[in-house]
């Protein structure tokens, strides 16, 4: 593989990485009660400034000083992963339930709620970033090039969410346009219970695979 076609595989797989269903899922909980395609691509911004930070942090480190995280670090992230999903969507799942539905929705206007979105990031981000560094030393032999991988998979990764973000809320606004706050409680009770669903069959998978073999 020449290190073009790897700089290219980056790329690609940053935007697909983007699609990732534990992305996706949080995500779109994060946004659904933002009020315009404009604010629902800066929470796809704030995510993938904190997805970018955490990954190019730990990615660097294993390309340009050849650390080696011990694998339970890529447990402990994972889990972590899984908590925050059960933990966003337990949130976001109880602001949309009943009187707590309106205070939410100024809530979410507040400066304080732009920061979920990169603390969300920094977790997804801390999540595979090791392995995903490791497989640009194996395939391109110039350091240089290994750290443009690196770049060039996050850039991917931040293109891709803002694309999807916005994709993603159209029709979000549309059934709050056409049916009300109601529409929007029920959207956002279901990105929250999908979310609380994802996250307990990761941390499952995680638990049922640190047994013996």
């Amino acid at each position: 593989m020449s290190d073009l076609t790897a700089l290219l595989l980056g790329l690609g797989l940053g935007l697909r990485h983007a699609t990732d269903a534990d992305h996706v899922a949080v995500v779109s909980t994060l946004l659904q009660r933002e009020p315009s395609v404009a604010r629902a691509a800066m929470v796809a911004v704030w995510w993938g400034a904190g997805h970018s930070a955490a990954f190019l942090a730990i990615g660097l480190a294993v390309v340009i000083v050849e650390a080696r995280l011990p694998k339970q670090f890529e447990t402990f992230a994972d889990l972590l992963v899984a908590a925050m999903l059960v933990g966003v969507g337990a949130w976001h799942l109880g602001r949309n339930i009943g009187a707590q539905a309106e205070a939410a929705r100024v809530a979410s206007l507040s400066p304080a709620a732009r920061l979920r979105p990169l603390m969300v990031g920094v977790v997804h981000g801390l999540a595979g970033s090791a392995g995903i560094a490791l497989l640009a030393t194996t395939a391109i032999a110039s350091r240089p090039h290994a750290i443009a991988y690196l770049g060039l998979f996050a850039l991917g990764t931040v293109f891709g969410m803002v694309v999807l973000t916005v994709a993603l809320s159209w029709p979000l606004q549309w059934s709050v346009r056409r049916a009300g706050g109601r529409a929007g409680r029920a959207v956002g009770v279901a990105s929250g219970l999908l979310s609380i669903a994802l996250g307990a069959i990761l941390a499952l998978d995680l638990v049922l695979g640190l047994g013996p073999d």
